[in-house]
């Protein structure tokens, strides 16, 4: 039985994508566990890949956390959007983030249209967020616009991460969407970034948070 279930064992990569403020670096912490990724209420907090490492008994995801993919107002804006489409070519399932409490709007299609075109033979999932802020009428109402948005082949899963509700749900329906294949990294490692990247950031998050009009975000 032992060797059945080491062939069983499935690994790869995962991108959440979505508009600014979806709740994908909050979903990132709550999969692995750990804060590894930087949240704020301003857009465009993430400014570089973390890898985030989900450990579980039949898989290992490796989760790619990028910045949100936007129509481009600025040269940071450009190379952010660059370092997204380089992501999309590296990953086995891209994770489109759509919060609960909002309405699809044409930035959403928009990314959907980008990723559809970018990466047409990648499997693609949607995540509605947030559901802790709205009632399940609302929850189911935007599960099915987002099934629509992405098409009929595509899984919608619910997901609170504030809360922690449904995480281990959407982590076993991305963990069989991957290949059949070994770990990547050794069991309790949780990030591939050093330790010295992972402060910065974490300072980085309390300066954005603590000193609006005296940091120029862009």
């Amino acid at each position: 039985m032992s060797g059945q279930n080491k062939d069983e064992f499935r690994s790869g990569f995962v991108c959440f994508v979505g508009r600014p403020n979806t709740g994908k670096s909050t979903l990132t912490n709550a999969m692995v566990g750990q804060k590894i990724a930087i949240t704020s209420s301003r857009p465009q907090t993430t400014r570089h890949t973390i890898r985030g490492i989900v450990h579980r008994e039949h898989a290992q995801l490796i989760l790619v956390d990028t910045p949100g993919l936007h129509r481009p107002r600025t040269l940071l804006g450009q190379r952010l959007n660059d370092l997204v489409r380089d992501t999309y070519s590296e990953v086995d399932v891209i994770a489109v983030c759509i919060p609960a409490d909002e309405k699809i709007g044409p930035g959403d299609r928009w990314i959907v249209e980008q990723i559809k075109t970018m990466a047409p033979k990648t499997t693609l999932l949607g995540v509605v967020t947030k559901i802790d802020k709205v009632s399940r009428d609302q929850v189911a109402h935007q599960l099915m616009a987002v099934s629509q948005l992405l098409g009929p082949e595509a899984e919608v899963v619910p997901v609170s991460a504030v809360k922690g509700e449904q995480v281990e749900v959407l982590i076993d329906v991305i963990a069989s969407q991957m290949p059949e294949g070994p770990a990547f990294y050794p069991d309790g490692e949780l990030t591939d970034e050093p330790e010295e990247v992972l402060m910065a950031e974490l300072i980085r998050e309390a300066a954005l948070e603590g000193v609006r009009d005296e940091l120029p975000h862009s």
